[in-house]
């Protein structure tokens, strides 16, 4: 099933289970891919682009809230990033992380931290859901300086 009709299929289910936070994150999914295509009719790789790139600004928000002592706010941005997590693909854990990278270097050639670039472009070619930040302090970590 298209990922645009499970947002509104969503929706309905939400709106019937007077489920408010679980609506507004799923209407500001929606929108997010209106705003690209106001037709709605992106193909599933895009649309997943769109919601890591939401994910990641839900993350960082989640931070603030929780620096600036705002544990009412933190708490309603956990649930949506819970929500959001329902239509990414499943990220591989830390130790199949290790292994992509691992791969990604040996397939790269790359030797040092200057090719770092060149190995998370190969990361990402492998697995696109492979948490890009872990990923990146891994490779560090195995290049040399």
């Amino acid at each position: 099933m298209p990922i645009m009709e499970e947002l509104n299929n969503g929706i309905k289910d939400a709106i019937r289970s007077r489920d408010q936070i679980r609506l507004d994150t799923l209407r500001a999914l929606k929108s997010k891919i209106l705003a690209v295509d106001a037709r709605g009719n992106l193909p599933d790789p895009d649309v997943i682009k769109l919601f890591k790139t939401y994910f990641g600004n839900l993350q960082e928000a989640l931070e603030q809230a929780q620096t600036a002592n705002r544990p009412e706010i933190a708490e309603r941005l956990k649930t949506e990033i819970i929500i959001v997590q329902e239509f990414l693909p499943k990220a591989p854990s830390a130790e199949e992380t290790k292994k992509i990278v691992e791969q990604a270097i040996a397939e790269s050639g790359a030797k040092t931290k200057k090719d770092l670039g060149l190995v998370m472009k190969g990361i990402m070619k492998l697995n696109s859901a492979v948490d890009g930040k872990l990923a990146k302090d891994l490779a560090s970590q195995l290049l040399a300086d």
